[in-house]
């Protein structure tokens, strides 16, 4: 596909601190009219909010653009993400999506008009699926729900997980079931989880009771401290101001009304160490799911 770019932009982009949104902007208006009709869809579609763990959002795939573009795609990519975790994302996108790499393995998708205030930039692939969307879904966290993973040795990971981007995670979930007492382990420890399903694996309940697991207002403080450790680690790859807002609105929904649980039937090795994990509240479900590879659904929004 043609690009209306001077050879020199991907240059400048890959070198500047361009805001993700004014990348998209600029993206958008070096796509020709035959690439439009191919990525570009009205705001209020239903393929915008889509999920998956393994997915392509169109045809378009990252390689088929010009290299300038391909660079500006890259570039929202990491914008998105932070500094200390950006690189380590995008090698773990390459590496999931085998000898494609990044441009072969991931789509693009662009819904309503960058610039104008309603738009949202969508990148997917397997174990990807981010948005960029300069807030325009207010009270949103990150746009929408999104979708991380990796498969870092091969499809079956061992119990540790070594060299996985995203095991940090778990690891910390389970230092709160290790300094959960006997009554507790009994209410945050159940058998299978919620499985996955698309959309609706992180569908919001709203609900501030009655959710799986231990909740975490009836813990001690110093559980409820390495709880917040645990979403603090959740949100670590992602830009400063996303993780920010993302933290307002799981506040709003009140610390005290999380849930946090974990999976004896899908436990790797069975060493106690659960690889499946989950953390919900009545604006925020963040599903952990280490088996046989990481799958990781999170979705936060502003309490209705």
């Amino acid at each position: 596909m043609a690009s209306g770019l001077l050879p020199s932009l991907a240059n400048e982009i890959t070198a500047s601190k361009y805001q993700p949104e004014t990348i998209v902007k600029t993206f958008y208006d070096s796509l020709t009219p035959e690439q439009r009709k191919i990525i570009c869809f009205p705001y209020d579609h239903d393929l915008r909010l889509k999920i998956e763990n393994n997915w392509h959002i169109t045809k378009a795939k990252v390689e088929s653009f010009s290299k300038d573009q391909q660079a500006m795609i890259k570039e929202i990519f990491m914008g998105i993400h932070s500094d200390e975790y950006a690189e380590k994302v995008f090698e773990q996108v390459e590496w999931d999506s085998g000898i494609d790499g990044f441009e072969g393995g991931s789509s693009v998708a662009i819904f309503g008009t960058p610039g104008s205030g309603r738009f949202e930039f969508v990148l997917t692939g397997r174990h990807c699926t981010r948005r960029c969307d300069g807030d325009s879904m207010k009270g949103a966290a990150f746009g929408g729900p999104i979708f991380y993973g990796h498969a870092a040795r091969g499809f079956n990971e061992s119990p540790k997980h070594e060299d996985n981007a995203y095991w940090y995670q778990a690891v910390r979930a389970n230092e709160v079931y290790q300094m959960l007492d006997g009554k507790q382990r009994e209410a945050a420890l159940l058998g299978k989880s919620r499985g996955e399903r698309g959309k609706k694996t992180v569908e919001l309940s709203g609900k501030k009771t009655g959710l799986a697991g231990i909740r975490v207002g009836d813990l001690a403080a110093d559980q409820r401290g390495h709880v917040m450790k645990v979403v603090g680690d959740l949100l670590a790859p992602f830009r400063e101001e996303d993780s920010q807002e993302a933290m307002r609105h799981i506040k709003a929904g009140g610390i005290g009304n999380l849930h946090l649980s974990f999976y004896r039937d899908e436990n790797l090795g069975d060493d106690e160490v659960w690889d499946v994990w989950q953390l919900e509240g009545p604006s925020m479900v963040s599903y952990f799911r280490g088996l046989p590879h990481v799958h990781a659904w999170l979705h936060i929004r502003e309490p209705s």
